[in-house]
């Protein structure tokens, strides 16, 4: 597009016709001025005062400011946020298609876990479960941090909110890489998503070889035991197996965090568990909520609950020798130091908890 032709506003260049012609100054007799050309004193009205040169000037300075945070100046500005954006989205598009990204040797894509998979579930943990974070700052801001946290919710939506609130809250903007089960790698479409998104198998190598790299690794030790476990026993954590995510720690120095999650027991009320139904799915177990699967697809709606995501003081581990991760002992009195603490903390925070919803 051609240059627009910018017409200064004090040209006084004819309308009707092409041509121009030069300003004149008007030096005859008559209410402006004087017969010997000088300007006449100007006096102000009754009960008014002259205008403030000084206060002129000032006011002229504010108004680019003034037509900035006017309506129009507000919808310039937001057009621009949206040329961005849409700017932004097709060069995306363009480095998709063409290939120009980068995944690590897990999977992980970074800027489609940024652009794509993080701004899909924003909404749902700030709109929907109105997420709370608290002890955010426990994490490091750089290094590797081993968190563990109880699993429950009878969907694993629990890990993919604590994914959004370690990203969206920590002044890093740190990502959280989860350890999930064999199930999740199992599954068609289910699998490539957890791989874009970082995750990766829960066993030790992968484990401490992100731990070692500096990431911050994600655990739930409860397991299927902790998702699948019936209503009645909610916020009542179950084993955390062998302890081999302090082993890990242990090998790898780094601290680890307890976190205690509120909010995702109430999400799927499990009622039952059809066993014979979950054998023939090859399912750990099938379970049956006051809305699924009497309702049909409606029924996967998960309830609107409270949610609160804490993150406890971090237990160092750098300070044991390197023989620390081969005894039992020491792996064991640290995996209940860490379960009673998360533990505790579920009491606390359903103590102070107004109400499920609220």
């Amino acid at each position: 597009m051609a240059d627009a032709k910018v017409i200064p506003f004090d040209d006084d260049r004819s309308r009707s016709g092409g041509g121009s012609r030069p300003a004149r100054r008007r030096t005859g007799s008559g209410s402006g001025g004087r017969s010997d050309g000088s300007t006449a004193p100007v006096s102000a009205l009754p009960g008014g005062r002259l205008p403030d040169p000084a206060e002129e000037a000032e006011a002229g300075a504010q108004e680019p400011q003034e037509a900035l945070e006017s309506p129009v100046g507000e919808a310039r500005e937001a057009g621009g946020g949206w040329d961005r954006r849409i700017a932004g989205g097709l060069a995306f598009l363009r480095r998709r298609v063409t290939g120009d990204y980068e995944v690590d040797e897990f999977g992980y894509d970074k800027e489609l876990t940024d652009q794509v998979l993080m701004s899909a579930l924003r909404p749902l943990a700030e709109k929907y479960f109105r997420v709370e974070v608290k002890g955010i700052e426990n994490i490091p801001s750089d290094g590797g941090a081993l968190i563990v946290a109880n699993h429950s919710g009878t969907l694993p939506l629990d890990g993919l909110m604590l994914q959004v609130a370690v990203h969206d809250n920590h002044p890093a903007g740190r990502h959280l890489r989860l350890l999930a089960a064999d199930l999740v790698f199992q599954l068609p479409v289910v699998n490539e998503l957890a791989r874009k998104a970082g995750h990766t198998l829960a066993c030790a190598e992968d484990a401490q070889r992100l731990l070692e790299t500096g990431e911050i690794v994600g655990v739930m030790p409860e397991g299927f035991k902790g998702i699948g476990k019936p209503f009645g026993d909610r916020y009542k954590l179950q084993r955390f197996g062998r302890g081999g995510f302090v082993s890990t720690a242990l090998r790898a120095g780094t601290p680890i965090v307890p976190c205690s999650i509120v909010g995702a027991e109430e999400i799927y009320p499990m009622i039952g568990n059809a066993k014979t139904l979950a054998r023939l799915l090859g399912f750990p177990y099938f379970p049956l909520t006051p809305t699924f699967p009497w309702l049909g697809p409606l029924g996967a709606v998960p309830l609107p609950t409270k949610w609160t995501i804490q993150f406890g003081e971090p237990i160092p581990t750098d300070g044991y020798p390197p023989e620390a991760a081969e005894d039992p002992m020491l792996m064991f009195n640290l995996t209940d130091q860490v379960r009673e603490q998360i533990q505790h903390t579920l009491y606390k925070l359903l103590v102070q908890r107004r109400s499920v919803f609220f």
